[in-house]
């Protein structure tokens, strides 16, 4: 690399976990790389990334961007200032800490981030998590040096040469899962000769997850099988209070240690947020996903679609669940043919290089090919 050196990046991303930990997964490896590296991460003041950035060891600027709520409120009217206070405020953040370079992630706060750092003559580039472009995304595109991809037809988004598909950014032990099945079981106080079911709400939990798993449930214990369930905050208290006696189960609201039941599971339902696809993918267990119909363009659907269409997971619908999430698990756990080939061709959309590719990549945009 010689003098090819990192030595100011801003990051900017937020609202949900599927933009903030992958912006985490590359600030951890630019650090790795150039550990006087300085990263300023922008965010949206009140949001998930000004508690989890800080978490993950990095600093972070607040700005008082908000989204456009879908029914007339107060703060629709105010939207207009607050993007004009956040523009002022990404400016003067630019100025001061001059960087080489500014990474969008996604979320409200890239826009203005990007847009003052492109202004300020600061090179961008962008990183899309999801097989449908976001709106931010989409919106600073034009201006951007390069795309970093997760998905192929992303074309019908963004210019063709300035994609690059490298594949979402995630945590190193997803790539190679720093447990074997028994031990983690073991770590979880579970019986280590039964077969697991592991369920991914998401980080805040799904009603329709839990709905489904609460309808299943009976049968799987019955059918000798364990679960663990991660029902997100708001359910937890209940549903512990409805299954405290049940054997063969446990509750999370939310799981730290996503590797070690990831090594516990023999197989996996879960939402297909852009972030769960790629570390499942990695993983290589069989997957049933349960895609939420309550995202934008219903992009879970296509996410999830993109690898049952090359037989690489199934798909259970949310309004079918309750009827149907028992037996499509149960059948499959049972299958030792269908996991096989389930595993095989999941293991073909790992990309377990993605995030180092995204740092290569950052280094051309500032010092052109090597």
């Amino acid at each position: 690399m010689g003098n090819r050196i990192l030595h100011k990046v801003f990051l900017s991303a937020g609202g949900t976990g599927g933009h903030i930990f992958p912006a985490i997964a590359v600030a951890n490896e630019i650090k790795s790389r150039f550990p006087e590296c300085e990263i300023l991460f922008v965010g949206a003041e009140g949001k998930m990334e000004m508690e989890k950035v800080p978490q993950a060891g990095y600093k972070i600027v607040g700005l008082p961007i908000a989204g456009l709520q879908r029914k007339l409120t107060l703060s629709n009217f105010l939207l207009p200032i607050k993007i004009l206070k956040s523009m002022l405020k990404a400016r003067s953040v630019v100025k001061e800490f001059q960087p080489q370079i500014a990474v969008g992630f996604g979320g409200y706060a890239s826009g203005p981030t990007l847009r003052a750092a492109g202004t300020a003559g600061v090179p961008t580039v962008l990183q899309e998590q999801n097989s449908y472009a976001g709106m931010t995304n989409k919106l600073l595109a034009k201006k951007a040096k390069a795309i970093c991809v997760a998905y192929e037809g992303m074309d019908a988004f963004f210019q063709k040469e300035k994609i690059l598909l490298t594949g979402n950014p995630v945590r190193k032990d997803f790539v190679k899962l720093p447990y074997a099945q028994e031990e983690a079981l073991v770590n979880l106080h579970f019986d280590s000769t039964k077969k697991t079911i592991l369920i991914i709400g998401g980080s805040l939990g799904a009603r329709a997850v839990n709905s489904a798993v609460e309808a299943s449930l009976n049968t799987w214990l019955q059918q000798g099988f364990q679960v663990i369930w991660q029902c997100g905050k708001i359910y937890k208290a209940n549903l512990e209070a409805k299954y405290k006696e049940t054997s063969g189960l446990l509750l999370f609201d939310f799981i730290y240690d996503m590797a070690l039941v990831y090594a516990a599971a023999d197989v996996i339902v879960s939402r297909a947020g852009a972030m769960s696809v790629s570390e499942l993918s990695l993983v290589g267990k069989p997957v049933v996903f349960m895609p939420s119909p309550n995202v934008a363009e219903d992009h879970q659907t296509k996410n999830a679609m993109a690898l049952v269409s090359k037989h690489a997971a199934l798909i259970v619908r949310d309004s079918e669940a309750e009827l149907k999430l028992a037996e499509v698990v149960s059948e499959l756990i049972q299958n030792e043919n269908e996991i096989s080939e389930l595993k095989e061709n999941i293991a073909a959309f790992a990309r377990p290089n993605a995030t180092s590719e995204i740092v290569d990549t950052l280094i051309e945009v500032v010092y052109g090919k090597a």
